[in-house]
């Protein structure tokens, strides 16, 4: 493990986020620190202080004399986290309506056009990396760094799921117009109609995971 200019239990939490979000420590499963300070040549100190992390961000549960297990998001979580970043990034639409300078518009068309690329060409991997930056971008121009930090938690929660909801059927046209509408809302000046599409886009997105979770049951079921 590299060296990073943190302190060591940082260092140690940034690794253990890399093992979890590749699914080489997958929901539910016993973190085993013997094991962990073996691979890493590190003490159970700093690996504790980093599990304090994990465990404050959502990402690891503490049972007490079992140990820390990485956290299995339900489908209860999902119902409840959405809404709660739904209204967190349009308000970050909102705000970031207000100070939108026409550099900034120019940049966001222009990642709005290789979205729309992306769609087109069925590049799903591709179309999530722009989407990423896209809302990135709009986090950043809203300027309010308490929110910018409770939706990068919840992310954290999110991306623990695993979440692909872009596979669902007509999704990525769906996602692609859902955008198309924030931004058209956004160079409009219309603050307000930036939010409210910003958070319908969020609420899309639960919608079209619980759709694709219940066709994956029902093929379960054939």
């Amino acid at each position: 493990m590299r060296p990073l200019p943190s302190s060591l239990h940082d260092d140690v939490a940034a690794q253990l986020r890399i093992y979890i979000f590749e699914g080489q420590l997958r929901p539910g499963s016993f973190i085993d620190e013997v094991t962990l300070c073996e691979l890493w040549s590190i003490s159970r100190t700093p690996l504790r202080e980093a599990l304090k992390v994990l465990t404050a961000e959502g990402l690891v549960r503490h049972e007490p004399r079992r140990g820390c297990f990485v956290n299995e998001v339900t489908e209860q979580d999902l119902d409840d986290i959405f809404p709660v970043i739904a209204l967190l990034e349009g308000r970050c639409a909102f705000d970031a309506t207000q100070r939108v300078t026409p550099a900034d518009v120019q940049a966001l068309e222009a990642l709005h056009l290789r979205l729309k690329e992306h769609a087109q060409a069925g590049r799903i991997n591709d179309y999530y990396d722009t989407n990423f930056a896209i809302h990135e971008a709009i986090i950043a121009l809203a300027s309010n760094k308490w929110l910018a930090q409770t939706i990068a938690n919840l992310r954290k929660i999110l991306k623990l799921a695993r979440l692909q909801q872009l596979h669902a059927p007509g999704r990525l046209k769906q996602s692609l117009k859902e955008h198309l509408a924030v931004f058209a809302a956004l160079k409009a000046g219309d603050a307000v109609g930036a939010e409210e599409a910003m958070r319908d886009h969020l609420l899309q997105q639960r919608e079209a995971l619980r759709a694709l979770a219940l066709a994956q049951r029902r093929v379960l079921t054939v």
